[in-house]
């Protein structure tokens, strides 16, 4: 992890960014004292565990049943 001034961060900042996409930590400091740090986003989404809800969702007999006509009035705006 690398620790560069704000003075040295805004004149390289564009340097700073092409490091910190390629993986690097870097901790911009004012004073002396760190302050923001600069990494890169994470661009793949997070592993999906199919079935990791399985026994915890219950889905009702009826879920596929047509609606009630109010019901369906209502939605269609009458």
């Amino acid at each position: 992890m690398a620790t560069v001034s704000i003075h040295e961060a805004s004149t390289n900042f564009s340097k700073l960014v092409d490091t910190a996409a390629k993986g690097e930590k870097i901790v911009i400091a004012k004073a002396g004292k760190p302050a923001p740090r600069l990494v890169s986003l994470e661009t793949s989404p997070a592993a999906r565990h199919f079935g990791a809800l399985k026994g915890m969702l219950r889905i009702a007999d009826d879920f596929d049943a047509p609606l009630p006509d109010e019901l369906l009035l209502a939605f269609e705006g009458s």
